[in-house]
């Protein structure tokens, strides 16, 4: 659906898309994912037209559109502020793109009915933006951009407005809508949550650049870079040197400060003397028994924050003072306790551990 060849745009010396290659399939829910500042809103201004690339092409359905305006691309957008008109009523919102198109207005009335059932605000079609709550606000955008049939709808952080619970349902229904419509949906976010909730594949972006593109399963498990693994989720970013290799089966790495841990012989790249280990806090397995596992170390539990359903806990490893942040489920009546203070065995199994560079 969407070819993106090379775009790059710079702001003077600011280079805030910096050679980006993309390809997006049709029907996809596709996340672009990043810091503030990242370039992921101005790729997402290049796709719709409003802001020019500076080099690259960008091809829609088949057909360059690099330099056409955006009234002439079958895009739509959903802005970050809704970008409702206050004087309008929920109906006359949704049908405003309709009209401007000159749709008759039979056919126009019938695709606005289709629209306010799909995004469930029959009932309310007759009150106006501030009569509405966030919720409400950002499914009349929603609507609106998607009642004239686009290929492609553009998100740029519409959820961000709303609260933590309201946020989590909607992120559900944008996905419900996407799926059942089957319109690509190229979304733009920081929140590295909602981008794992929602997306079929992400572009983690940092400084221009594509770092990673993957379902959120790779992304997640398998980053290719620090700057991946830190960015989605939460990853303990060790330091380490290979120790030794043990013919085409294991190798040893030896951790800053003494520690040393068992991988599997293709884990460590030939040829790489230091690297970063990505272990996510919940894939150590934390006990007050020794625990039977590859690797084992005992630590301090310097910290404890209680978390709902987890314990946060901090780390300190018995060999060289490594800290580590793990997190464990919140104890129940058959579960053994663990709080500031306690010492601890650590397991990790090798294909737990990521070696990034």
């Amino acid at each position: 659906m969407i070819d993106i060849r090379g775009i790059t745009k710079r702001f003077g010396e600011i280079t805030a898309v910096d050679n980006v290659h993309l390809h997006i399939e049709a029907g996809e829910f596709i996340t672009l994912l990043g810091p503030s500042g990242c370039g992921k809103t101005t790729l997402l201004r290049v796709i719709s037209g409003f802001e020019p690339p500076d080099a690259g092409t960008i091809h829609l359905a088949g057909q360059d559109v690099t330099h056409h305006p955006p009234y002439r691309r079958s895009v739509n957008q959903v802005f970050q502020s809704y970008a409702l008109f206050p004087h309008m009523t929920v109906r006359q919102n949704i049908a405003f793109g309709l009209r401007m198109k000159k749709t008759p207005a039979a056919e126009t009335a019938a695709r606005v009915d289709e629209a306010i059932d799909l995004v469930a605000l029959r009932g309310y079609e007759h009150r106006r933006p501030h009569q509405l709550s966030g919720g409400q606000r950002q499914r009349v955008a929603l609507a609106r951009a998607l009642v004239p049939n686009p290929h492609v709808l553009l998100l740029d952080e519409p959820l961000s407005a709303l609260d933590a619970k309201l946020r989590r349902q909607m992120q559900l229904e944008l996905k419900r809508i996407q799926k059942r419509l089957g319109v690509t949906f190229v979304f733009v976010t920081h929140d590295q949550e909602e981008a794992l909730t929602m997306s079929d594949r992400i572009a983690v972006i940092n400084q221009g650049r594509i770092e990673q593109i993957g379902t959120p399963g790779e992304v997640y498990h398998h980053p290719r870079t620090a700057f991946v693994a830190d960015f989605i989720g939460e990853a303990n970013l060790v330091p380490a040197t290979l120790a030794s290799r043990n013919g085409a089966s294991t190798c040893v790495v030896r951790l800053d400060g003494g520690l040393l841990l068992t991988l599997k012989a293709g884990q460590w790249p030939d040829g790489l003397r230091r690297a970063h280990l990505a272990i996510r806090p919940e894939k150590i397995l934390i006990s007050k028994t020794l625990i039977q596992e590859e690797n084992v170390f005992e630590a301090r539990v310097t910290g404890e924050v209680f978390q709902g359903v987890i314990d946060r806990l901090s780390l300190e490893c018995d060999a060289g003072g490594i800290r580590l942040m793990a997190v464990v489920a919140n104890e129940s009546a058959i579960m053994e306790a663990i709080h500031e203070g306690d010492r601890v065995w650590c397991g990790l199994h090798s294909d737990d551990v990521v070696v990034v560079p």
